[in-house]
């Protein structure tokens, strides 16, 4: 909010415009511009309800209707992404590209070529390697402090609660750093009997490894799970319950799907953490506008953070806060943001549930 605000009001000022010590008095290009954006899968519903759409909505507010996305997925193969990156490189199609890498250090050498191509990248969600240009996502670290935090409260802060850890991927970087930040909240406060990475983030994996975890450890050992997003949080549940769990034990999650809103609201999943996609993509898309127009006050105003990868330092970059999203502040946050509605929250199935904390009359 506090980025949109500070890029609102320097359009105020007639920075947008282009006035401005440090800004061009002429864009550097008009509003006809072009903006490259990939994103890494399908699975994760995120990613085409929300960032996609709002990207493609804010880029077009930004140029008076006249600038285009050219949008690709890469349905969680990194090589289908470097091809589809390479590709927008190549043809001249693109002024810029937003990235949400499926795989930080693979995409890498196609960044290069962007880069030598005077093709600005923008690493979005994740941070991906290479000569990016800026970075957007969530204080991630933060998340995993926030999921740790939500869980060893419920337990009671006791090492005699023993959890299940269900890491993402790890060729995200962002796992890593959920992991982290989860750890500095669950180490000597509850004992961790399992831990699993989860490849590519597919919940299928996650099934296969929770399974693993019930037959190592036994049901009745399981006082909670530490799952890094609601995907694989689903899958979690979904295992509990075949297993045979007379009541699931508090689960985390992230993302705030709407399959885990309506968990949360059924009591199978404890919490989730929502995160403002509509914050973190109109701010790419403001990002890029700026950037490929030449605006640098406006774009230095939205990348007031700065970030290091493992082959890069002082990244300009923006990082979102997160919230713990529980039964308490739904209407609060993802109703509240227009994420969801009652309506598509509460169907038949969770009406009784919403009556109970009070979504429902």
């Amino acid at each position: 909010m506090a980025a949109s605000a500070a890029a609102l009001s320097l359009a105020s000022c007639g920075v947008v415009g282009g006035v401005g010590s440090e800004t061009k008095a002429s864009p550097a290009k008009g509003d006809d511009i072009t903006v490259g954006v990939l994103m890494p899968d399908k699975e994760t519903a995120r990613y085409e309800e929300f960032d996609y759409p709002i990207i493609k909505k804010r880029v077009a507010q930004l140029t008076n209707n006249k600038g285009t996305v050219l949008y690709a997925n890469a349905q969680k193969d990194a090589k289908t992404q470097n091809r589809q990156l390479e590709d927008m490189v190549a043809d001249k199609v693109v002024d810029i590209v937003i990235v949400d890498a499926v795989d930080s250090k693979a995409i890498a050498s196609s960044i290069k070529k962007a880069k030598a191509a005077e093709i600005p990248v923008i690493a979005y969600d994740r941070l991906a390697q290479g000569p990016i240009d800026a970075y957007i996502s969530f204080d991630n670290e933060l998340v995993g402090e926030v999921q740790g935090r939500a869980l060893v409260e419920k337990l009671g802060d006791s090492t005699a609660s023993k959890i299940i850890m269900m890491n993402g991927s790890t060729t995200d970087p962002n796992a890593a750093q959920f992991k982290a930040g989860a750890m500095e909240e669950l180490q000597d406060n509850v004992t961790i009997s399992k831990m699993y990475d989860t490849k590519d983030w597919n919940p299928a994996n996650a099934k296969v490894n929770m399974e693993k975890a019930i037959a190592a450890v036994g049901l009745d050992n399981i006082d909670g799970v530490y799952a890094a997003n609601d995907g694989i949080a689903g899958a979690v549940v979904d295992v509990l319950k075949t297993a045979g769990v007379a009541k699931v034990p508090p689960v985390t999650g992230q993302d705030a799907d709407l399959a885990a809103v309506q968990r949360v609201v059924s009591g199978d999943q404890y919490m989730t953490v929502y995160k403002s996609y509509l914050l973190e993509a109109n701010t790419a898309a403001e990002m890029a506008v700026a950037k490929v127009q030449g605006r640098s006050i406006e774009f230095d105003a939205l990348t007031r953070d700065r970030v290091d990868s493992p082959t890069q330092e002082d990244i300009p970059a923006q990082l979102v806060q997160p919230v713990a999203l529980t039964r308490e502040n739904i209407e609060d946050t993802v109703v509240g943001d227009g994420l969801y509605t009652v309506k598509q929250i509460c169907t038949a199935k969770y009406r009784a549930d919403c009556q109970e904390i009070g979504l429902l009359d």
